[in-house]
């Protein structure tokens, strides 16, 4: 990198690629944390993306974890019986 020249995206991730910083993780983390806040028209607007990518981001944040929960309760549940 040479200061007062711009770098590409793609130069960017491999170099912070090298050093272990998973970008595309990161980036998915911050757009879930994102669309965790914002109603879908707002995160488009933000991020620039498409407002049908933002619904469905949108949609993943907020996913209904209850049934998850529910089988995990019952599984840890039925693993404290078992050693008992």
């Amino acid at each position: 990198m040479v200061p007062g020249k711009p770098i590409s995206t793609h130069g960017m991730t491999q170099k912070l690629d090298r050093h272990g910083i998973l970008v595309r993780t990161a980036r998915n983390g911050a757009l879930a944390a994102l669309a965790a806040d914002l109603p879908s028209p707002i995160l488009a607007d933000v991020t620039g993306m498409h407002r049908h990518t933002a619904l469905r981001w949108v949609a993943y944040a907020r996913r209904d974890w209850a049934e998850y929960l529910a089988v995990r309760a019952e599984e840890v549940t039925n693993s404290r019986s078992q050693r008992s």
